[in-house]
């Protein structure tokens, strides 16, 4: 059993030649991609997963353009193993999620949510999990599990995970962290029109996947 754990700034820009290179070899390796959204390690710089109006380093006034969808990227391969988890959300497909990865006889990749310090959730971070949860309740983060082996038994292998979000809650989790927060203090006019489309793309992407799934 092999394991490579690395944060979103490694998977999703500096490293992602690297990464890319081992999905595409076909090796029978597991990746779990912890996934703050920032680069967390070297100060809080945005990266290619800093969603739009999230406030980092480089992006004072709010992310511009949206997250890249690493996920998605890597089922085009059709012979790579991926899902997204957030274990505060939903701890039975996170295992399920792993398990399936582990069992997987080619190249694994897992993108799990991870609250961080530089978040600045109002809560604190002893509520990491409910944060997670949160995330997933209004759309902000979707839970999905793409498993080539369900191709050959002639089922779709793309499954969504995540309920129907409460899009009416997405604005209030957005209002929870400071990197959104801070936003709104500095550049209120901006902050508006980015919080509308970072919920527009929520949505973009969540009716991506279902489509994917087949689910009307």
């Amino acid at each position: 059993s092999q394991w490579i754990i690395g944060g979103d700034g490694w998977a999703y820009d500096i490293g992602y030649g690297g990464l890319d290179h081992v999905l595409a070899s076909g090796a029978n390796v597991n990746i779990l991609v912890v996934d703050t959204e920032v680069y967390s390690n070297t100060g809080g710089q945005s990266s290619k997963s800093t969603p739009v109006g999230a406030v980092a380093k480089f992006a004072a006034s709010g992310k511009r353009v949206r997250k890249k969808d690493l996920g998605l990227m890597a089922t085009t391969y059709g012979y790579v193993y991926v899902a997204q988890i957030s274990i505060g959300a939903n701890q039975a497909q996170t295992l399920k999620a792993i398990r399936e990865a582990e069992a997987y006889n080619g190249p694994s990749l897992i993108i799990a949510y991870s609250p961080c310090i530089a978040h600045g959730l109002t809560a604190g971070m002893g509520k990491t999990q409910a944060e997670g949860q949160k995330a997933v309740e209004c759309g902000y983060w979707q839970l999905w599990r793409y498993n080539p082996e369900l191709e050959t038994e002639g089922q779709n292998p793309f499954q969504l995970d995540s309920k129907e979000p409460q899009w009416d809650k997405f604005q209030d989790f957005l209002k929870g962290e400071v990197r959104y927060t801070s936003l709104m203090k500095q550049f209120p006019k901006e902050a508006a029109e980015l919080f509308a489309a970072a919920e527009e793309n929520a949505k973009w992407r969540y009716s991506t996947y279902k489509r994917l799934a087949g689910v009307e």
